[in-house]
């Protein structure tokens, strides 16, 4: 099943034998971490209507949370859907609107930003996603206060990549590289796996054909 907001599509996809379930409160630091950022022009009315849905799970320990300029200046909030999935809203700072979002509707939820993934090593990752026509577009290292309550990580420091896909800037791939000893084994996904997630990029080159990053991820050429 497609659900679109926006321009931007989620794919959800269900088996008669489904696998396992999605790990229990996984972290942000693991590899088998990766969320969706959904932009909101309104937090407190997209956090009201979440609230109103059964079964969510919040991530973030204090709601919304405003960060430091040095970290983008933004409004976030970290959730999970019934399923475990990780979510984020994203509200961006006033004249700091990207102008794929200065035109949004009466819905407080606009469309999928960027999909975010955790990595182990941030070059190595980026080497990847450059042979697949990625480049950088940005970078930041995010801490503080605001942070750790954002992620439910202790004393996170964490260095956020942008990647701009081939064509359209959105949605994009942001890679989260937490600094720090991590036990960051442990989880291997089957494809029918409710943590198994996909990216999908189109207008690839030859044939459509799946692929694992560095760190396990899923990927979909097509």
């Amino acid at each position: 099943m497609s659900l679109r907001l926006g321009a931007q599509a989620v794919d959800l996809v269900g088996f008669d034998r489904p696998g396992r379930p999605y790990p229990d409160a996984v972290p942000g630091w693991s590899p088998l971490f990766q969320h969706i950022a959904i932009v909101v022009s309104d937090m407190a009315a997209a956090v009201s209507r979440l609230s109103a849905t059964p079964g969510w799970r919040p991530i973030s320990t204090a709601g919304p949370e405003r960060l430091p300029a040095a970290s983008g200046g933004v409004t976030a909030f970290k959730f999970r859907d019934p399923e475990g999935h990780p979510l984020e809203f994203l509200a961006f700072s006033p004249g700091q609107v990207p102008e794929a979002w200065r035109s949004g509707g009466p819905d407080p939820c606009l469309g999928l930003d960027h999909s975010a993934i955790s990595v182990t090593d941030t070059a190595a990752s980026l080497a990847f996603y450059a042979g697949l026509g990625f480049r950088a577009a940005s970078r930041s290292t995010n801490a503080g206060p605001a942070q750790a309550r954002l992620d439910d990580v202790p004393d996170p420091h964490v260095t956020v990549t942008g990647l701009r896909p081939p064509g359209a800037p959105t949605p994009h791939v942001e890679l989260l590289d937490y600094a720090g000893e991590f036990s960051r084994g442990g989880h291997v996904c089957d494809d029918r796996d409710i943590a198994a997630t996909v990216l999908v990029f189109a207008g690839a080159d030859g044939a459509p054909r799946h692929l694992r990053d560095p760190d396990g991820h899923r990927l979909r050429l097509t």
